[in-house]
């Protein structure tokens, strides 16, 4: 019952700090909660673990700034919070985003043959699969419930209808949707870069981690490429989306090669900009 009337009173919150959001336009709002996220983001629990990450980060990347690290990934934080309640106004423009390598999703219209989308939790990383789909790309999402019961409602409405209609939920039927999906030619977004219990240690920034091979064995059960996308909100808060050189399961000889692969490949997002990427995930948990 506590935890119920805590999960009624953070929905109310979110709620009021998403109208006062819309009172207050893009613009400022965007400004306000990148400095109110930055207040109060050290003061959460997580302010250990992403201590203990960036413990970890500093091994491989020497030299590394973590004060503004943190700070700027509050903000970013912060910002991408608000912007939930500005969907419309990114689905309806192409003014806030650029595309890198569009050439490849022209090419996957043309070949009529799903491919993986995979990606990490940079910058306003709903902005990826928003661009597949304004793309005219059939695809599905695959996504973590919130564990807020009043609000997760209403997230899966706004990533339905401003993100992607085929949302699928994280979880043994969820699998099973996606191969679903799969059959029927639709293409497959997910981030991996969070910690999953059913997932196979794998080493990411020289410490093994539990990861995600999803990825992996539908690419390899289908043989379907793999696209890695990397996703950065510039100094203008605008977005780069960029679509990196597909991944081909013939070319790697097991599935936890193709994962370590794919690591790596998060591994290079993330040291190309630590700032816009989520530290608070218990990764090597």
């Amino acid at each position: 019952m506590i935890k119920i009337i805590k999960y009624f009173l953070q929905a109310i919150l979110i709620f009021l700090f998403f109208l006062v959001g819309r009172l207050l336009g893009l613009k400022i709002s965007r400004i306000v909660f990148a400095s109110f996220f930055s207040f109060i983001g050290p003061l959460f629990r997580s302010k250990k673990i992403i201590k203990e990450n960036l413990n970890i980060f500093s091994k491989i990347t020497p030299n590394i700034n973590e004060t503004e690290i943190i700070d700027s990934m509050w903000k970013n934080y912060g910002m991408t919070f608000i912007e939930y309640t500005f969907l419309n106004y990114f689905k309806s423009k192409n003014s806030y985003t650029t595309i890198k390598n569009e050439n490849l999703l022209s090419q996957i219209i043309q070949e009529e043959k799903p491919v993986i989308f995979v990606s990490g939790h940079f910058a306003n990383f709903e902005i990826m699969s928003m661009e597949i789909t304004k793309k005219k790309i059939p695809l599905a999402t695959i996504y973590r419930p919130l564990n807020n019961i009043f609000l997760n409602p209403f997230m899966e409405y706004l990533r339905k209808k401003y993100i992607c209609k085929n949302q699928i939920k994280k979880g043994i039927n969820g699998v099973r949707h996606t191969i679903e999906y799969l059959k029927k030619k639709h293409c497959v977004a997910l981030m991996i870069d969070q910690r999953v219990s059913e997932g196979e240690k794998i080493n990411f920034f020289g410490q093994p981690a539990l990861t995600t091979t999803l990825p992996a064995q539908l690419s390899t059960k289908f043989n379907l490429d793999i696209v890695p996308v990397y996703i950065q909100r510039d100094k203008y808060n605008n977005f780069l989306v960029e679509f990196k050189e597909r991944l081909n399961p013939s070319d790697f000889k097991t599935k936890l090669e193709l994962s370590e692969e794919l690591n790596r490949i998060l591994e290079k997002m993330i040291i190309r900009n630590p700032n816009q990427w989520i530290w608070t995930h218990n990764r090597w948990k």
